[in-house]
């Protein structure tokens, strides 16, 4: 059974920083139903800038361990229960994790197939070259980086921001696995670089059945 486990390494500033606030949860510093502090106060603590910030609150406000009130600021959200969801990702077997991810990113490539614009199309593009220059520089934490980029611009594109904000949520488990996965190099990364032209090349000439054959190349060869 393969157990995902957080390997600082390959996670973004703004993910240690989700990983800091939870552990100041879990702790008693912000308690359930507590305001957290206001950003500039976030930045000082946690010794980053505003972006890094933002993108944080949002992830752990997808993860529903906050709650973002217009007007009146963020609180910690009285009914997350931390050892639920997030607990049972960590521990999850990956077959599991990629049935789920299957599920959530047919869809989510059949939307973007059909609604991508042209700036969209840039920005997936930009991360695929993105990949191949990590691959080529043998760089795992750059390849994960650009991988999951490269995914999170196709979600993007799909129009759909529910399905864009719940894949996001899944980002960080996938950052787990591919540091587990690629502990002897960025073999995995390259030996399926051209599934993922494939599949840009699908999105790009909006033909939707292409496209989905080429992400479920992309899906069993995950591993």
């Amino acid at each position: 059974m393969f157990v995902f486990k957080y390997s600082k390494y390959v996670m973004k500033l703004y993910d240690r920083i989700v990983t800091q606030i939870k552990e100041d949860i879990d702790n008693g510093k912000y308690q359930p139903g507590e305001k957290i502090p206001a950003e500039p106060e976030l930045m000082k603590m946690y010794h980053v800038g505003r972006s890094t910030i933002r993108e944080a609150i949002k992830t752990l406000a997808i993860s529903g361990i906050l709650k973002v009130q217009q007007g009146f600021g963020t609180t910690v959200n009285n009914s997350f229960q931390a050892v639920s969801m997030e607990q049972r990702l960590r521990r999850a077997d990956f077959d599991d994790i990629n049935a789920v991810r299957a599920l959530i990113e047919k869809e989510i490539v059949k939307l973007a197939t059909q609604n991508h614009t042209e700036e969209q199309l840039l920005v997936i593009e930009k991360n695929l070259e993105k990949r191949k220059a990590a691959i080529h520089s043998e760089k795992p934490q750059e390849c994960a980086d650009a991988d999951i980029d490269f995914h999170m611009a196709i979600a993007e594109a799909s129009g759909n921001m529910v399905l864009s904000d719940l894949y996001h949520s899944f980002t960080l488990i996938m950052r787990g696995f591919f540091s587990n996965r690629e502990v002897q190099g960025i073999s995995h990364f390259a030996m399926n670089h051209h599934l993922h032209e494939q599949l840009f090349k699908a999105i790009k000439s909006k033909k939707i059945n292409l496209s989905q054959q080429v992400l479920q190349k992309i899906l069993d060869n995950n591993y």
